[in-house]
């Protein structure tokens, strides 16, 4: 059984279909991304699986349990961390979780307890009975995750866990999600921070448009775009790139593939070696008389999997779905 599975789900609002033929599965104790951005499917896929949603179409399972027939199973499973702040500024932190354990009817001794722990986990015991107000923005995020601990879930969903934190407030809730892994949690996250999804998820699923684009994890996406990337700049004039191209791909074993630009006087060549592969490529250009402008070697990214399985790059849309 896997924590969460879902079979060709689909999703309409009117005539428009936000999610279409989504079909994923989450590990147990893995964290995986949905990634994309705004617009691509994410939040409304994450609404399906708390079930606040119903699918149009298809079949959404969270621990064995469906979230159409199962709500309730599925919710006594789950934790929530909306990507909005989910605090009142006029409440300490502590009043904040005592809350939150009212509306999961603890007891009492169960709600102390509870309490005691997740403020331990995010290294909040110290702050906790001050008002929030006086929080930075990463400890309001850190409170707004200990409240999805409170229940303690099987599974915690994150929406978007960092966005418009500061670089310094980013990296330490990214040590908080490896933490509560390696506690024996399953996370599922949404993100369209490139460098997040690289850092955290064991797998990602890209969405675009509504549509699965591609799934793996994160090194085996870049591996599969066919090995590390030389750009070679040119000087203006004629270049005879294609007869240069045809030839490297002839002569030198470690190319996989070659992206020509014209108009800008560029060659992108994909190596199967490492940097040891730009000394002879280097050689056979000049040995077929071309003048080398500027070279560089780059290792592929996450950005690069993006644009290759989507044609664009990832950016915010003005519609949130």
């Amino acid at each position: 059984m896997k924590a969460i599975e879902i079979h060709n789900l689909k999703k309409t609002f009117g005539e428009k279909n936000v999610v279409e033929n989504l079909t994923l599965d989450v590990e147990k104790g893995e964290v995986f991304g949905l990634l994309g951005p705004n617009g691509a499917g994410k939040t409304t896929t994450i609404r399906t699986i708390l079930t606040l949603l119903k699918p149009t179409e298809g079949q959404v399972t969270v621990w064995g349990h469906d979230v159409v027939t199962q709500p309730r199973d599925v919710r006594q499973v789950l934790g929530y961390v909306p990507q909005e702040k989910a605090v009142d500024r006029f409440l300490t932190g502590r009043e904040h979780l005592i809350l939150v354990a009212d509306l999961y009817h603890l007891t009492r001794p169960e709600a102390k307890k509870r309490i005691e722990d997740v403020l331990a986990l995010v290294d909040l015991s110290q702050k906790a009975d001050e008002l929030v107000n006086h929080y930075s923005g990463g400890m309001k995020k850190k409170l707004d995750i200990a409240c999805g601990m409170i229940p303690n879930p099987k599974i915690l969903v994150l929406d978007e866990p960092t966005l418009g934190l500061d670089v310094e407030s980013r990296i330490r809730i990214w040590d908080y999600i490896r933490r509560l892994q390696k506690s024996g949690l399953t996370i599922l996250m949404t993100t369209n921070y490139l460098d997040e999804a690289d850092q955290l998820c064991d797998r990602i699923a890209i969405l675009d448009r509504g549509r699965l684009a591609a799934m793996g994890s994160p090194e085996s996406l870049k591996k599969g775009l066919g090995g590390d990337r030389v750009t070679v700049r040119f000087g203006p004039g004629r270049n005879r790139l294609e007869e240069l191209s045809d030839a490297l791909k002839k002569e030198l074993a470690f190319v996989n593939g070659i992206k020509l630009s014209p108009a800008d006087h560029e060659m992108e060549i994909r190596v199967a070696s490492n940097e040891e592969a730009i000394s002879p490529l280097i050689q056979k250009i000049h040995q077929h008389g071309h003048l080398i402008l500027a070279i560089q070697y780059s290792r592929p990214t996450l950005e690069d999997v993006f644009i290759t399985y989507t044609g664009h790059k990832i950016k915010e849309d003005s519609a949130l779905l």
